[in-house]
């Protein structure tokens, strides 16, 4: 098979001729596949093969003539190994079912197609023998490889262009490739020939006693954010209104000389310690005195379901100002409502149920405070 007359059947892409047509005539297929009336086994590979991989495979093999380069150099529809390119090239060279079904399909292909496929064609040891008599010390233009094309018609493909020859000299000269290029060799001395040098140079304990600059100081910036926000929090402890005990199982005092009542749920205990508290469920943007969602799940909570406040007869009274209602002892107080609170009064919000506790004996000093007030 010459290539050239072969490229000349690919030149046209209007006028597609399979390459395969000089091996195997059609009307000696045609016959052949008369006899032979196994196509499961024949096709068993047609839908992985398409017709641009055969083509791509075609005219791979008649720039290479080498099936190796074809694997490493040309990038099919799919993954193919090595020996199925290899099957497929025998099949469409000596499989008169299997050439005839590639032929018609590659000749069904579009033309821009064809064009397009012939445009990644691989570069045959000819052409860039040619292309590497060009120095490296030269900085040749387009018309210097339309110049080549010109005089070596039949050396490049013919869908090579001036573009082409230029980007694949470059490459060439990029890999040291060209006549007047040489490979320059490793420096003699302390070279690294293969692993195992590599490995046995290495020095264990310098990569022991290796230190990590960056991650030693993202490690020191990280120390420093984490004592800001451990500063932060113990300023703003004597600023708590409310303080949220976890409840242990050990009968501990509700109650010290400041606290005014508690609200004792099931997992924690809220300490009133001011006169006036608001609670609910706390988010990002906004804080609250009690948070509700430390005893259990509070989506249906407000964010602000209420305020419970000391009068200064000490009589201790909740406002709901949230959309649900809040259950006192069994009755609901509505929303924009208030209801007093007795010692031992349970309170349920959501399904969330807590006792109210009132310390009694602070309670009784500010009763007689404030009536000392009043006499006065």
């Amino acid at each position: 098979m010459e290539k050239g007359t072969t490229a000349a059947g690919l030149k046209s892409a209007n006028s597609f001729t399979h390459p395969l047509t000089m091996v195997l005539a059609p009307s000696s297929m045609t016959k052949r596949m008369k006899k032979n009336k196994q196509p499961l086994q024949i096709t068993k590979d047609l839908g992985r093969w398409k017709p641009t991989d055969d083509l791509l495979l075609i005219n791979a093999v008649l720039q290479t003539t080498d099936l190796t380069s074809v694997h490493l150099g040309v990038k099919f529809s799919c993954r193919f190994t090595l020996r199925e390119i290899q099957e497929r090239w025998y099949a469409l060279l000596y499989d008169p079912v299997i050439s005839k079904l590639a032929w018609q399909s590659m000749r069904q292909l579009h033309p821009e197609a064809i064009a397009a496929i012939q445009s990644k064609a691989l570069f045959s040891q000819a052409e860039e023998a040619l292309l590497a008599k060009i120095t490296s010390s030269s900085q040749p233009k387009l018309e210097v490889f339309q110049d080549l094309l010109n005089k070596h018609p039949n050396v490049f493909y013919p869908s090579r262009t001036a573009k082409n020859l230029m980007v694949h000299w470059q490459l060439l000269k990029q890999y040291y490739l060209l006549e007047d290029q040489s490979v320059q060799p490793l420096p003699k001395g302390e070279q690294v020939l293969n692993f195992s040098d590599a490995e046995q140079v290495v020095d264990d304990a310098k990569l022991k006693d290796s230190r990590d600059e960056v991650l030693e100081h993202e490690l020191m910036i990280a120390d420093r954010h984490q004592k800001r926000e451990i500063r932060q929090l113990e300023q703003e402890l004597p600023r708590w209104q409310v303080l949220v005990d976890s409840i242990t199982g050990m009968n501990s005092p509700d109650f010290d000389n400041q606290t005014l009542a508690a609200l004792r749920g099931r997992m924690v205990r809220y300490l009133m310690r001011s006169r006036e508290i608001t609670l609910g469920r706390a988010t990002k943007d906004k804080q609250i005195d009690v948070d509700l969602s430390l005893e259990g799940p509070a989506w249906k909570i407000s964010r602000k379901q209420g305020i419970i406040k000391l009068k200064n007869n000490g009589d201790f009274f909740i406002a709901n100002e949230g959309r649900r209602p809040i259950y006192i002892d069994g009755r609901p107080v509505l929303s924009g409502n208030k209801w007093k609170l007795n010692n031992n009064s349970v309170m349920e919000i959501a399904g969330l149920r807590f006792v109210f506790l009132i310390n009694q004996e602070l309670i009784s000093l500010i009763k007689a405070e404030a009536a000392k007030m009043n006499q006065a």
